[in-house]
């Protein structure tokens, strides 16, 4: 027979009540408050259901109402210098956190409601309704919603997407050691998803000052709890990670309050993160003002169950119960709230013919729609570019990957917010390929390994950059990485300066490496170029010499916008010209280089393939004219060098090594043809590889990518185009 032993978890799981008197111990003052930002949210949530239901919400209402109480409470505890990330349903998170911000606690909550918040209410309204007064100008909405003063760092759409955001954002507190602390919400139904675990996993390597905030409201969509998961009880996850959790009755603002206590007596106190599942319900249908009985995937029953413990009501019935507010108190209150509404709505919208609409005014203009799309690089005013041929410092002989190395090296002495991320960086002489060689040892707390949790840590950084104080730089092993992060890359990071109104800065450098040739397959060999261009918050580059990655690096270091910086394995233990001692030289973001003069045609090409083609051009002792673009997002591609090229050769081709499929190549064509059509002798030439990725059989990968080979028969079919057949 085995031995068998009990185990325990190696942090508490406990489930939080209040009693008679903690609600006594709580008092007044404090009951009143709460009692009146929740009525404030309340009527902000009716009001926003009375608009949809006139068709004046462009977009999904997600209403709070019912789980409002529990955020209410447990923000009651946050002061401004602390900061939350909300959910797709997170108007409750967000005006919670700004009355937090704005109420003055000497205002009686009977007498009217005060111009701060007023004014509060009315932006966050106009956001909703897609209107250029909203605090993201009307870009963000309702799923949107971010107030960086008042700590409130954005809800998210997409299901537990905020929460590797808000890790960054703890990261960033920790490391400034002021004792503030983050709260991230999210329901239960996403507690499934991956970015959930991998951030507790994070937070609690790290000791991150962070409270995963669960609201449980039983259902995602229509699904059920305990058809998303066999454990329902979802504070249960922080035994795996060793992290306190707490179960609280969400519908219980002071067993709310008394839980939150006890994780932020752990997060200001250093002792790193903590989990409180409030159970919760909404009382309407996940989008709209209809029940979700209305659907059928809940009863009329035990909807009226859950609405007979509404934490407005319980607040009400106990403060009147302790002589602390009467029923008069309590309608006075809700009238000012709901007068107020209707003022904030009334600035709003108007009538016309008898029906509402948005006051046309407040559109904002369609001239907006790219503008904040990225940053306008003003912060490279005074820096000191160079190039090889005119640099003032001496130059030498280096491997490609030392000039990485040292770089990064340079950038870390000299700038304490730079700090690097990724897996395995710490060991292996400098991660897989030498790139961090002697920084671990150098920067030890900057030089951070990971577990293999991509969408975790890219995620984080991407909360770190969100909070403007520290540089993050993230080491993604293999450029395919890219799609195990793409929540993170794509939804997040490109996007977060466009969509929270154009004026947050994301300050993250993410490098990569291309593996093509090296027999690693289909899923370690991308280049990552033709996806990322296709998300405009991403600059994008790609150096080609040791001399050119300093520079390079140094610009995407300084950049405000997140920059992908594409390595190649081909290039690592290449020797080139690079800087024997001045590294602190800026190359600009957008500038194309012409590496090799001629007047026969124009090749476009990057990274590994821009010394293969001066290579083969100088075999073949052809007039190609090799442009290295250096700069690849659709910002960055020079044009002006472009262009005096082509109007000059009137042929161009377009080289890259990788496969057909997620090409870069296509992106420039287009462009090509529509700008210089009229200097082209022929079509835009390619030179490519398969339509298949890479395969691990020697043979089979030779066969799909582009080498010495393919570009000299693309440089015979492009003179042969010309009328001027080689050999």
């Amino acid at each position: 027979m085995p031995k068998l032993r009990t185990l325990a978890p190696a942090a508490p799981w406990e489930e939080v009540s209040a009693t008679a008197e903690d609600w006594d111990a709580l008092g007044k003052d404090e009951l009143s408050r709460l009692h009146y930002h929740l009525h404030l949210v309340r009527g902000f949530e009716e009001t926003v259901l009375e608009l949809d239901a006139d068709g004046l919400v462009h977009g999904p209402a997600h209403s709070s109402i019912g789980q409002d109480g529990a955020a209410v409470a447990a923000i009651s505890l946050l002061g401004s210098g602390d900061q939350i990330t909300g959910s797709h349903r997170g108007h409750h998170q967000f005006l919670a956190k700004c009355l937090r911000h704005v109420d003055d606690r000497a205002h009686d909550p009977r007498d009217e409601v005060p111009p701060s918040i007023t004014e509060m209410l009315y932006r966050t309204l106009a956001e909703i309704l897609g209107l250029k007064d909203g605090y993201c100008k009307g870009r963000g909405g309702s799923m949107h919603l971010k107030w960086t003063e008042a700590g409130a760092m954005g809800t998210n759409a997409i299901v537990g997407g905020g929460v590797p955001i808000a890790n960054g954002l703890a990261w960033t507190k920790r490391r400034l050691g002021q004792g503030e602390a983050v709260f991230t919400f999210f329901g239960d139904g996403a507690m499934n998803i991956g970015a959930v675990p991998e951030s507790m996993n994070l937070a609690a390597l790290y000791n991150l000052p962070i409270c995963f905030f669960i609201e449980n409201n039983g259902y995602a969509v229509s699904t059920t709890i305990a058809e998303e998961t066999r454990e329902t009880r979802l504070s249960s996850r922080g035994g795996a990670y060793a992290i306190p959790a707490f179960r609280v009755d969400g519908m219980d603002p002071v067993a709310v309050r008394l839980a939150t206590e006890k994780a932020l007596a752990l997060l200001r106190t250093g002792q790193g993160p903590a989990i409180i599942e409030a159970v919760v319900y909404r009382f309407v249908h996940h989008g709209g003002g209809a029940p979700g009985s209305a659907f059928g995937y809940r009863s009329k029953e035990e909807e009226a169950e859950w609405k007979a413990r509404d934490p407005l009501a319980l607040m009400t019935r106990e403060m009147t119960a302790r002589g602390w507010i009467n029923e008069a108190d309590d309608a006075a209150i809700r009238a000012r709230v709901q007068a107020t509404m209707k003022e904030v709505a009334a600035r709003l919208t108007e009538k016309v013919e008898g029906k509402r609409r948005i006051i046309p005014s407040l559109w904002p203009s369609p001239s907006f729609r790219d503008e904040g799309l990225r940053g306008d690089l003003s912060e490279f005013a005074g820096a000191r570019f160079e190039e090889r041929e005119t640099a003032s410092g001496p130059l030498g002989e280096m491997k490609f990957v030392d000039a990485v190395a040292q770089v990064m090296g340079r950038r870390m002495e000299t700038d304490e917010r730079v700090f690097v991320m990724g897996e395995d960086i710490h060991k292996l002489r400098g991660g897989t390929n030498g790139a961090t060689r002697g920084l671990a040892q150098r920067f030890p707390d900057r030089i951070v390994p990971t577990p293999i949790a991509e969408q975790g840590f890219v995620g984080l950084c991407g909360g770190v950059a969100l909070s403007g104080r520290y540089r993050p730089v993230v080491e993604l092993m293999y450029a395919d990485f890219s799609l195990v992060a793409a929540d993170q890359v794509f939804n997040q990071i490109a996007k977060a300066r466009h969509m929270f109104g154009g004026e947050t800065p994301m300050a993250l450098v993410l490098r990569t490496k291309c593996a093509i040739g090296t027999g690693y397959g289909s899923q370690h060999s991308m280049d990552p170029a033709g996806l990322y261009v296709q998300w405009p918050g991403w600059r994008i580059v790609a150096p080609s010499t040791p001399f050119d990655y300093v520079g390079l690096l140094n610009s995407a270091l300084l950049c405000e916008d997140p920059v992908l910086v594409i390595e190649h394995v081909a290039l690592y233990n290449e020797s080139g010209i690079g800087p024997l001692e001045d590294l602190d030289y800026f190359i600009p973001l957008g500038k194309a280089k012409v590496v090799r003069p001629g007047n026969d045609f124009t090749v476009l090409t990057y990274l590994a393939m821009t010394p293969l083609a001066v290579r083969v051009a100088d075999e073949m002792d052809i007039g190609a004219e090799v442009i290295d673009l250096r700069s690849l997002d659709r910002a960055g591609i020079d044009w002006d060098t472009i262009g005096e090229s082509i109007r000059r050769t009137n042929n161009v081709v377009v080289l890259e090594q990788g496969p057909l499929t997620g090409s870069y190549g296509a992106v420039l064509v287009d462009e090509i043809q529509r700008r210089f059509f009229d200097y082209l002798d022929q079509p835009v030439q390619r030179i490519h590889g398969g339509e298949a990725s890479p395969s691990v059989s020697k043979v089979l990968e030779r066969a799909a990518f582009v080498g010495a080979e393919e570009i000299r028969a693309g440089f015979e079919h492009i003179m042969a185009e010309m009328g001027r057949p080689i050999g």
